[in-house]
């Protein structure tokens, strides 16, 4: 082991707020089970305003890279002093490494596991993407990449949408329309207490017009609203902590040179059942 390897063995990831973040105990897992129980991955809860210097002082600090979660991604692209192709299309990074000099590298591993997580290939389907964020523009630019047909795309402030579709080759939506797949991206749901359905211009009733129901959000142990009410019509499910392992597996890569056990990340992660009253 270098000097350097031995200095630098702490990750992360940015948020705001990011206490609810599973990714320490998920990826702390599987650093273990690669017999590297000697580095540790942390929160890293950082407001915007100081988001950027925040990150050129870690690697200084003794970080070798990071996760990026909400709202963060879009900055991390834009101080980034290389990135991968794809994480300049898409438009966000939710992984960053930092080399020995302290420049600061970029990627995008969110793209990749949404493709890897659907249940079916996504070339030749439609699909209705709700949020215009950072995971927003992974999905798009992950879905129109893997040959999808068309791609519709919702917010609540329909300037975002529309901008989102010019940069990337998707179609805006002022409502909900049936698509193979539905790709909820918004922050809504991540309060155990937000009424998604109420937030969202779904309700559980529309649900049936998707083959697919993806949620990039997840729950304190619980599924979400969301996700119960796709499953109890029997429609397919990919939820976000399964996607948070996909992306999280493919940053570890990044991070240490070594791919993870899925066993051991999966084994961390406690699925409850959301109680109903």
């Amino acid at each position: 082991m270098s000097v350097i390897e031995r200095s630098r063995t702490r990750l992360g990831v940015l948020g705001w707020p990011v206490a609810h973040s599973r990714s320490p105990a998920i990826q702390n897992a599987a650093l273990r089970a690669a017999g590297l129980g000697h580095w540790r991955y942390q929160l890293l809860p950082v407001p915007p305003r100081v988001f950027d210097e925040t990150v050129r002082a870690l690697a200084a600090a003794g970080l070798r890279g990071a996760n990026v979660t909400i709202p963060h991604k879009r900055a991390a692209l834009r101080l980034a002093d290389e990135a991968t192709p794809s994480a300049r299309s898409i438009g966000a990074a939710n992984t960053l490494v930092f080399d020995d000099a302290g420049a600061v590298h970029a990627d995008n591993t969110d793209a990749p596991a949404l493709v890897r997580a659907l249940p079916f290939a996504p070339a030749g389907r439609t699909a209705l993407v709700l949020g215009a964020g950072g995971s927003a523009r992974a999905a798009v630019w992950a879905l129109r990449a893997a040959g999808a047909s068309e791609v519709l795309v919702w917010n609540r402030t329909p300037e975002r949408a529309h901008r989102l579709c010019t940069e990337l080759g998707a179609t805006p939506a002022s409502d909900v329309t049936a698509a193979d797949l539905l790709v909820h991206c918004t922050s809504v749901g991540l309060q155990q207490s937000d009424d998604a359905f109420a937030a969202l211009p779904i309700d559980a009733g529309d649900l049936a017009a998707f083959s697919c129901v993806v949620d990039y959000v997840y729950g304190d142990g619980r599924e979400t609203a969301l996700v119960n009410a796709a499953r109890a019509r029997s429609i397919p499910v990919v939820d976000g902590l399964e996607l948070l392992i996909g992306q999280g597996a493919l940053s570890f890569e990044r991070f240490t040179g070594r791919r993870p056990s899925l066993e051991a990340m999966r084994s961390a992660v406690d699925r409850r059942p959301t109680r109903r009253a």
